[in-house]
């Protein structure tokens, strides 16, 4: 393992603990180029593989930090179109580049409830370059259907913002009817016929337009898979433009408002700083809580323990590929079923990552 395996052996009960509670998971891999963009389409594969419970998997291109030589950078350096370029290739074109769109795609719809509601509602107006998602579908005969092959994602998209004006400036019964007339006429942008048989997504849709909550919302992400993906800037490639149209923001104690990348890739002006400023000293914290030890609290991986369980060799020796299934071109993807690592190989990984082992 070159990456950092964080919660390999913890996974499976994770995944277990969270069917229990009823509750989405999201993936959110770090990519790196040359240690585990290999296995972008293997993220995807297993996350299908437990789509009860996983909503999505969240690519992360990684954001280099630290002074390092620009070979070593170039290395390590992967963008969203070239993540999504591998994807492609690793999936054997089931998940291809046509299939994503840009996350302001989605504003769209967020003027759309503007104008029936009347009132103001969150835009989605993240700059074009933060990021990018699809939703992918499994069908019943486990056959996957990325979104854009039944949906004509740009055809709504205009045909929500040609009658979003005449919308916005009706009111009463009049805007109503309208807002009804543009809701049916959605109709002719799904194609029914290789939409998945599992699901209805013109209704699912016209429920969200309608409802207006996150909990239609909600209906949406349980019947899909939704793979995204954010790049966080860092010193090498910090764009003001993408700054000044930031979405996720820091709130300071102090009322101020921060961008997420102003934040983190200027920690010495902002995050350090601040949490130097409001955080708790070592010594404080101790006084406060006598009877705490960070020895007696910290967690100890028992890696042997972990890997003899059947819950974890149900998890990682049971994966399906369905890429490689007849009704998905019967082609797999690279490292969907990976070999299960020994048992001190996985100590080995744990301990050079910051995670101690216990033995036994």
């Amino acid at each position: 393992m070159r990456a950092n395996p964080k919660n390999h052996w913890e996974i499976p009960f994770i995944l277990e603990a969270a069917r229990k509670a009823e509750i989405g998971i999201v993936f959110v891999p770090t990519v790196i180029s040359g240690i585990n963009d290999h296995e972008l389409g293997a993220m995807v594969n297993f996350a299908l593989n437990h789509l009860d419970v996983v909503r999505a998997v969240n690519y992360q291109p990684v954001s280099l930090v630290g002074r390092m030589p620009d070979k070593a950078r170039e290395q390590m350096r992967i963008t969203i179109p070239g993540m999504i370029k591998e994807l492609e290739e690793q999936t054997h074109g089931v998940i291809n580049r046509d299939h994503w769109f840009s996350v302001p795609y989605t504003g769209i719809f967020d003027k759309f409830l503007e104008a029936v509601a009347g009132r103001y509602m969150y835009d989605m107006s993240i700059h074009f370059a933060c990021g990018m998602g699809t939703y992918l579908f499994l069908d019943d005969d486990k056959k996957i259907v990325p979104l854009p092959e039944f949906v004509d994602v740009l055809g709504i998209y205009e045909y929500l913002r040609e009658n979003y004006d005449e919308i916005k400036e009706e009111g009463g019964i009049t805007k109503k009817l309208k807002a009804a007339r543009v809701l049916l006429g959605i109709r002719r942008f799904v194609d029914e016929e290789k939409q998945p048989k599992s699901v209805n997504f013109l209704k699912l849709l016209t429920n969200f337009l309608m409802n207006k909550d996150f909990g239609s919302l909600g209906a949406i992400h349980h019947k899909t898979l939704f793979l995204g993906s954010m790049h966080f800037q860092d010193e090498y490639n910090y764009d003001v433009q993408r700054v000044e149209r930031c979405d996720i923001h820091y709130a300071m104690p102090d009322g101020e408002v921060l961008p997420f990348c102003t934040f983190n890739v200027f920690p010495e002006i902002y995050r350090d700083k601040i949490q130097r400023q409001f955080s708790i000293p070592p010594e404080v914290w101790k006084k406060q809580h006598p009877d705490w030890s960070y020895s007696s609290d910290k967690y100890r991986r028992n890696v042997k323990l972990l890997q003899e369980s059947e819950l974890y060799r149900k998890v990682y020796g049971g994966i399906v590929d369905f890429f490689a299934l007849p009704v998905n071109g019967g082609k797999p993807v690279p490292n969907a079923k990976p070999a299960l690592p020994e048992v001190q190989d996985s100590a080995k990984s744990s301990e050079a990552f910051g995670v101690r082992v216990s033995q036994g």
